[in-house]
């Protein structure tokens, strides 16, 4: 008998879900459903090179209707899933059909909040690639940008905004310092002067109060009492887990779907999850973790993929942290862990103004992780040095005598 694997979900971790269990040698059918009718695409260059006209929907695609056929994964695209029956093994689809099972991937992903302050014409969220291209055309008609939130995608939008020649941009979020949940105070405030230093305006330690329509475009009121006049606002205050569909399914639904460290669903056999959706047991750090990263994402799938494919090998999925974001000319990347509650120490590559790392590490001395900018091969350094933990004062002599390398060969 032909075993069927339906993938629910085809973002990134739904498309390499389907993709990766080719190449582990799976035979039986691969069903992928994906709720929008465009090809699956990559979601990171929403808010960057998309958003600025460098990139179109086409370049962003990962996965061709060629490509899928190449490697026998039926697409079915433009229908979202609507309910799981895990006793009978199928999901059920808004029209109607039901597709069965021998094994489920659950990879809905998350969406945006909403705007609580409503949401009139020229106030928007970023997620999909139709997010993308209203906010993208409300951007190219001009006037001042308010962005709501200064995580990643909130800071990617504002420096999106200023190459694109947006003159006014502004930037709210209720934390004084952001990011300094992920990294720690004075170095998250480096991001700050970061914005300030290419024209951004800052409004940190204050939130926002309502968004006001009027015949000039919109009013963001703020909590301090002062308002900020724009023709777009930009809510980016995270995300929510796409679980809503699985609530009667038997499934274990507490901020994501519930998994063991193989990813396999608490309360349905044969049911995976993988990417935003998945909140997983991770051994290392010893409790539920959800992630909503891109390279977890990828690496998730492979570990789904691998333990469909191969049920007597079981893996167990226990990555090292990893996410990245490019804002005006800094790449910036993290691996491993961060944060306020680990010592800290700054190390500077060949141009200091434009390369450094800070690595992080534990009270007794142990490397945890680190903050890149600009400096791959530090990246590659730190990266290695999380898997094998280290003392950080090596991990930090690696790197300067890295850097007194490079000015010699330089000189």
């Amino acid at each position: 008998m032909t075993l069927t694997t339906v993938v629910v979900g085809s973002s990134v971790g739904g498309v390499r879900t389907a993709q990766a269990l080719r190449s582990a040698g799976y035979e039986g059918e691969v069903v992928l459903v994906g709720e929008e009718e465009t090809l699956p695409y990559d979601k990171p260059p929403l808010s960057k090179a998309l958003l600025s006209g460098d990139a179109t929907a086409g370049s962003i695609t990962l996965l061709s209707e060629g490509e899928a056929s190449d490697v026998d994964i039926r697409l079915r695209l433009g229908c979202a899933a609507t309910r799981l029956d895990t006793t009978e093994r199928f999901v059920e689809l808004a029209d109607g059909e039901r597709l069965a099972y021998d094994n489920l991937v659950i990879a809905t992903g998350a969406r945006a909040r909403s705007s609580p302050w409503g949401q009139p014409p020229g106030v928007h969220v970023l997620r999909t690639l139709s997010d993308a291209t209203a906010l993208g055309r409300d951007l190219r008609r001009g006037g001042p940008l308010v962005v709501i939130g200064a995580g990643f995608v909130g800071a990617e939008v504002a420096s999106t905004a200023r190459t694109m020649g947006i003159a006014d941009v502004a930037v709210v979020d209720p934390v004084a310092v952001p990011l300094s949940r992920v990294l720690n105070p004075p170095v998250a405030a480096l991001f700050t002067r970061l914005h300030t230093e290419r024209g951004v305006m800052t409004h940190f330690g204050v939130g926002v109060t309502g968004i006001d329509a009027t015949d000039d475009g919109l009013t963001v009121h703020l909590g301090d009492g002062s308002e900020l006049a724009a023709a777009t606002v930009v809510v980016g205050i995270g995300a929510l887990p796409n679980d809503e569909w699985l609530l009667s399914s038997g499934l274990r639904i507490e901020d994501g779907v519930v998994c063991d460290q193989y990813c396999r669903a608490i309360g349905g056999p044969g049911v995976y999850a993988v990417g935003d959706v998945a909140r997983w047991f991770h051994p290392r750090h010893g409790r539920l973790t959800r992630v909503e990263h891109w390279t977890n994402a990828v690496e998730q799938a492979a570990c789904v993929a691998h333990n469909i494919a191969h049920p007597g090998q079981l893996r167990a999925h226990e990555p090292f942290e990893y996410v990245w974001s490019d804002q005006y000319d800094w790449k910036i990347q993290l691996t491993g862990r961060t944060g306020a509650e680990l010592d800290h120490m700054t190390v500077h590559g060949t141009d200091p103004d434009r390369s450094f790392a800070v690595l992080y590490g534990d009270r007794d001395g142990t490397f945890a992780g680190a903050l890149t900018v600009n400096w791959p091969r530090a990246l590659i350094l730190c990266r290695r040095a999380v898997s094998t933990a280290p003392p950080v004062e090596e991990v930090r002599h690696s790197m300067e005598t890295t850097v007194k390398h490079a000015v010699r060969k330089a000189g």
